[in-house]
C-alpha cells in the first residue's frame, strides 16, 4: 500500500488494514472527512494502556429496580492511555460489557497493537465501534475516547473545540434528568414516580425520562391501568415540563396495544419522545407512523454507522441515541454527521458515571444537531467523586470547563476509593421471583 495515491473514496477503502499514516494520507487525498482532520500533529507516542475496573457497592445492595431486577452496584471501566510526553488520556468504554473483561481484552489484544503509535492517528488506530461484539467495541471505544483526551491536552484545547468542524461549539449543554427506575408498582409506584418528577422540576431540570417500572405481571398492572397514571403525572408537572417515556418492550403489551392505546396517549400528553418503543425495526417504524408529533428515538446499543444507518434511512427513528462509550468518539462524530444530513437530532445514551459522561458531553457540545444530554439521576458516586473537579448541573445545564482535553482529572487513589467488585450489577428482585 505504500506509495498509493487514491483518487477517490473507493480507493481509500481499498487501503483498509494499511498503516495509520497511509490511511490518513489516503483519506486526505480522497476527500474523506474524519474528526481529527486539520489538527496540528504532535510527535507523541503511546507507551502503555491500562484498564482499571471500578465499583461502588450499595450497602443495602438495592440501588434501583426495574422490570424483574435489582441493581446492587455500579461499575466503571477506567481506561488510561500513557504517552512518552507524560500526557495521560482518560475515558472508558461502556461498563455494560464487563469492566474486567474489557481490561483483559484491552491489555492482551489492543495494547500490543497500539504501543508506539501516535494518538493523533486516533481515527485510524482506535476505531471504537468497529468491533464484532459488545466487548470488542467497548474496549476500542475506551481507547478511542482516551486518545481524544490526549489530543486536547497536547494541543492545549478542549476536545469539543477540536471536534467542531462545521458549527460553533456550545459548551453550555442542556441536561435531562434520566431516572424513573425506583418506582415499584407493588409499593405505591405511581406516587413515587410523580414525586420524583416534581423533585427534578424543583431542581431546575426541564425534562425527565422514566421507565415503565417493575414487572407489571407481578402487580397485575395492565396498559389500561397505566395510562391514567401517565395523565396524573402530566397534570402534576404541568404542560411545559418535558416527559420522555422509555421502552414498553419488557412489559406484557402487544404492538397493537401500543399503536392503538399508548400512542394516542403520548400525543395527548405531548411526550417529548418515545424511546426504543418495541424490539424490531418494523415495529419502531409502525410506532413512528402512528405518532404524528412525538418523535421516536433509539440506537443506544448500535456500535457503528453501518448498524444505525438502516434505522435512520427507514425513518424508524427521529432521534439518534448512539453512545460514545459503545461506538467511540470518532465513530459517533461520523454518526452525528449522518444524522444531521437526514435532519435528525443526536442525543446520546449516557447512563453510567462521570467517565461515561465526559466523551458524550464533548460530542454534544461540538455538533450542529445537538439536542440534550442524558444524565443518570440514581445515586452513583462514580459520577461526582472520581474527578477532582466534578461535572456539575445547575438549573438543568452543564457547562464544560474551558480546559485542555476533557478538562477533568482523576482524584488520587481512585482505585482504592472504588475497588472492583466482580459479578453482574443485576440480581433478581426477590419479591418478583415467584410471579
Amino acid at each position: 500500500m505504500i506509495g498509493m495515491k487514491p483518487a477517490g473514496r473507493r480507493e481509500f477503502l481499498l487501503c483498509a488494514g494499511a498503516a495509520p499514516e497511509v490511511l490518513r494520507e489516503a483519506a486526505e487525498r480522497a476527500g474523506v472527512s474524519y474528526p481529527s482532520a486539520g489538527l496540528r500533529r504532535e510527535n507523541i507516542k503511546i507507551t502503555d494502556i491500562q484498564v482499571t475496573p471500578l465499583s461502588y457497592v450499595d450497602p443495602k445492595r438495592n440501588l434501583w429496580r426495574t422490570d424483574r431486577y435489582i441493581v446492587w452496584k455500579t461499575d466503571a471501566a477506567l481506561c488510561r492511555v500513557f504517552t512518552d510526553r507524560g500526557i495521560v488520556g482518560i475515558a472508558e468504554g461502556t461498563p455494560y460489557a464487563g469492566p474486567d473483561k474489557i481490561k483483559t481484552y484491552t491489555e492482551e489484544t489492543i495494547k500490543p497493537i497500539l504501543i508506539g503509535q501516535n494518538p493523533f492517528d486516533v481515527d485510524f488506530i482506535a476505531f471504537g465501534g468497529g468491533g464484532a461484539d459488545r466487548l470488542i467495541s467497548a474496549a476500542w471505544a475506551g481507547v478511542n475516547n482516551a486518545c481524544w483526551d490526549i489530543l486536547g491536552k497536547a494541543l492545549n484545547t478542549p476536545v469539543y473545540k477540536l471536534l467542531a468542524k462545521d458549527t460553533k461549539p456550545d459548551p453550555h449543554i442542556r441536561i435531562y434528568a434520566s431516572g424513573g427506575v425506583e418506582h415499584e408498582w407493588y409499593n405505591q409506584g405511581d406516587e413515587f414516580l410523580i414525586e420524583e418528577a416534581l423533585r427534578y422540576q424543583r431542581q431546575g431540570f426541564t425534562a425527565f425520562k422514566f421507565r415503565s417500572g417493575t414487572a407489571w405481571q407481578h402487580s397485575k398492572l395492565t396498559l389500561k391501568q397505566y395510562l391514567p397514571v401517565m395523565r396524573r403525572l402530566r397534570a402534576a408537572v404541568g404542560p411545559r415540563f418535558e416527559l420522555i417515556h422509555e421502552t414498553l418492550r419488557a412489559q406484557p403489551v402487544t404492538l397493537d396495544e401500543v399503536l392503538n392505546e399508548f400512542c394516542p396517549l403520548a400525543e395527548e400528553l405531548k411526550f417529548h419522545w418515545f424511546e426504543q418503543p418495541m424490539k424490531t425495526l418494523e415495529e419502531y417504524a409502525a410506532v413512528n407512523r402512528a405518532l404524528k408529533t412525538v418523535p421516536v428515538s433509539g440506537g443506544e446499543s448500535d456500535r457503528n454507522r453501518f448498524e444505525i444507518k438502516p434505522w435512520m434511512d427507514s425513518d424508524a427513528i427521529d432521534i439518534v441515541q448512539t453512545d460514545c462509550n459503545v461506538t467511540g468518539l470518532s465513530e459517533n462524530w461520523h454518526i452525528a454527521r449522518m444524522a444531521h444530513l437526514r435532519r435528525k437530532l443526536l442525543c446520546p445514551h449516557n447512563w453510567h458515571g462521570g467517565l461515561t459522561t465526559i466523551a458524550n458531553a464533548h460530542l454534544v457540545a461540538a455538533i450542529p444537531n445537538r439536542h440534550m444530554l442524558e444524565l443518570n439521576q440514581t445515586y452513583n458516586p462514580l459520577k461526582e467523586e472520581i474527578f477532582q473537579d466534578p461535572l456539575v448541573v445547575r438549573k438543568g445545564y452543564m457547562d464544560l470547563p474551558d480546559r485542555p482535553g476533557y478538562g477533568v482529572e482523576l482524584v488520587p487513589g481512585v482505585e482504592k476509593k472504588f475497588p472492583w467488585t466482580p459479578g453482574s450489577y443485576l440480581r433478581p428482585n426477590p419479591l418478583l421471583e415467584k410471579s
